[in-house]
């Protein structure tokens, strides 16, 4: 495998006093409409309202002294730029933020409170942002985290799968929204390992899939994109990502959602439960959705792997989901 699942045990020990061991919630109003066993992996509830925390913390955390004392730097789309601040911050170290010009307001926001240095780049892709926060990391010294192509960021996404088989449950499939891949790789990484009978199941947003579209092409390709509420999961692959071999191996099926059935996910998650999740969030939730109909009976659990959302991304969800 190209990430140890060992790799994965040893994050769990570095990130345990960083990190939310974030509730695994049955949901008996999916169950029920559904015809299935489903569960929610609420990473909405993490500690910066995103899974991303995970691998930041494993990176950052497992920094020599030398290393962290130059600080670090990474490009996000949001979320994984939350997490980096949030575990440098944690460790008293600089970071730098390289965001789409963009990104949700309300995540910039969020990573500027927590003192980090943010730059934009045109546009919103954070395929760009990414480029540049290299070009950056080279010329400085500091150090680049990416959002999904390092095995310790997969392996500290990875410690979700290892709580989800430690909550008892024992599933037929786990849904994941992928955007670089780092989640669903780490994930998949476990329960290849540990649950091997368990399907991966993949979520792409139908309006931006470059993952999906590569590894259905067997090479790594960025096809045309747009909008979408999933913007934890937008933008581009780096050329040469560890995460699409990893990909490649680990994802049993892939299912593609619109955006129609994102924000119905993102209002229904309301309804049932009373907790909001982002768009990225409610993507894998649809997906979950529609693989339950497909498989009746078996025991889903689905991530959902976010909850910052701005009220006016919200609002728009609400109006064409509700």
């Amino acid at each position: 495998m190209i990430i140890d699942p060992t790799a994965i045990g040893e994050a769990a020990e570095r990130i345990e006093p960083h990190v939310h061991r974030t509730a695994l919630l049955n949901s008996a109003p999916m169950s029920e409409r559904h015809d299935a066993e489903i569960a929610i992996k609420c990473e909405h509830l993490q500690v910066t309202g995103s899974f991303k925390v995970r691998g930041s913390a494993n990176v950052v955390h497992g920094l020599s002294e030398d290393d962290a004392a130059l600080g670090v730097v990474t490009a996000s789309s949001g979320n994984h730029g939350i997490g980096v601040a949030t575990a440098a911050a944690s460790r008293g170290i600089s970071a730098t933020i390289y965001l789409p010009e963009q990104a949700s307001p309300s995540k910039v926001a969020q990573i500027r409170r927590l003192g980090a240095t943010i730059e934009t780049v045109p546009g919103s892709d954070s395929a760009i942002a990414e480029t540049a926060a290299r070009n950056h990391a080279e010329a400085t010294g500091l150090i680049y985290i990416s959002p999904y192509n390092d095995p310790s960021v997969v392996a500290g996404q990875g410690t979700i799968a290892k709580e989800i088989l430690e909550d008892g449950a024992r599933p037929d499939a786990v849904v994941v929204s992928v955007g670089g891949g780092g989640l669903i790789g780490g994930i998949g990484t476990w329960l290849k390992a540990h649950s091997p009978t368990t399907r991966v199941i993949g979520a792409s947003a139908l309006n931006d899939r470059a993952m999906a579209a590569s590894v259905a092409a067997g090479e790594i390709t960025n096809p045309a994109a747009s909008p979408t509420f999933s913007d934890g999961t937008a933008g581009g692959l780096e050329d040469h990502t560890i995460t699409f071999e990893i990909c490649r191996r680990v994802v049993d099926e892939w299912i593609d959602v619109t955006e129609t059935d994102i924000a119905a996910a993102v209002a229904t998650m309301i309804d049932d439960h009373h907790q909001l999740i982002e768009g990225s969030a409610g993507l894998a939730l649809a997906a979950a959705t529609h693989y339950a109909e497909a498989h009746r009976g078996e025991r889903i659990v689905v991530v959902s792997c976010g909850a910052n959302v701005s009220s006016r991304s919200l609002g728009a969800m609400l109006a064409l989901g509700s």
